[in-house]
């Protein structure tokens, strides 16, 4: 009689820790955002950096973290890490208006202004640079139980077997066909996302891989280049016209790193590279609060300055 009584008290304190662990760790969470968020707005830029590394170190990344963390990054002119940060936002929120305004700001920064080539693939699923894997998911999800819903409706039913049943089940699977071709497509895309950003001032792209081959020409901070393979610290990257050489890893970093599976999107994108300390000075800001968003700054900071926004 003990043993059950003592079983459900030990879950129920089991439970109750359980609980306890994840409420203490949600808290934490929101009090470091919340500091990040407010070291930005008094124009503590590196602090806000440190805040929102700590975020994603400790298993809390997400679209907003990094597109906060860019922005925190473009105030100190790391224009290559801000560009870095930004493209893993756009693999989470890839519709925020926001985002790819600085994202497009930012690559006005820049030297090299390299136009990213769009294969057939990509111009066929033009929507999919809108939508990330997880909307592409549930949609595809959604879709698949109305098609088998409606499909055994008319099946066991006599009263669904009408004309505008069947061109209903038509229109579905027309749908249910696009998404999951799109799902895959995106799917694909992310698995072999071979993307990498120069960090480096100035990046000497050589035709071999040891620094006393010839320079064939340079790079600078925040050009996105497509990594072919890589040999003993060194990786051979492509340009979209089609160029091609030999620069060392430590001069870029990727967007995704090798081997993070699909369901890792999310939660692993690659934060070794979060905006180290260098000797800038932040300088003096005004800023706003993003619209339609608490006081306390949960997603992120606007910048006026970036916006356009007089102030």
């Amino acid at each position: 009689m003990k043993r059950i009584v003592r079983s459900p008290l030990v879950a129920l304190i089991f439970l109750v820790s359980v609980t306890t662990g994840i409420a203490a760790e949600n808290q934490q969470w929101e009090e470091t955002f919340f500091a990040a968020n407010q070291a930005y707005k008094k124009g503590r830029f590196q602090d806000a950096i440190d805040g929102y590394s700590q975020l994603i170190r400790s298993g809390h990344p997400g679209g907003h973290i990094y597109y906060n963390l860019g922005n925190a990054c473009f105030r100190l002119n790391q224009f290559g890490l801000a560009i870095l940060n930004y493209e893993r936002a756009r693999l989470l929120i890839p519709r925020d208006a926001d985002l790819n305004f600085n994202l497009g700001h930012a690559r006005d920064q820049i030297r090299d202004a390299i136009s990213q080539s769009h294969g057939l693939i990509s111009t066929t699923f033009f929507w999919l640079d809108s939508l990330s894997l997880d909307e592409l998911f549930v949609g595809f999800a959604v879709l698949n139980v109305l098609f088998w819903g409606i499909l055994l409706t008319r099946l066991f039913f006599r009263f669904f077997r009408s004309e505008w049943v069947y061109y209903l089940l038509l229109v579905v699977l027309l749908c249910w066909f696009i998404a999951g071709a799109s799902f895959g497509v995106k799917r694909y895309q992310v698995e072999t996302d071979d993307r990498a950003v120069i960090l480096a001032g100035e990046a000497s792209i050589l035709a071999g891989p040891d620094s006393r081959d010839t320079i064939l020409f340079k790079l600078h901070e925040g050009a996105i280049v497509h990594v072919e393979r890589a040999e003993d610290g060194w990786s051979l990257v492509r340009l979209p016209d089609g160029k091609r050489g030999w620069v060392r890893d430590d001069a870029m970093e990727h967007i995704l790193s090798s081997g993070i599976s699909v369901q890792e999107v999310r939660n692993a994108l690659q934060p070794e590279g979060l905006c180290p300390r260098r000797p800038v000075p932040p300088p003096r800001q005004t800023y706003i609060p993003r619209a339609g968003l608490p006081d306390r700054g949960y997603y992120a900071w606007a910048m006026p300055d970036i916006f356009g926004v007089g102030v």
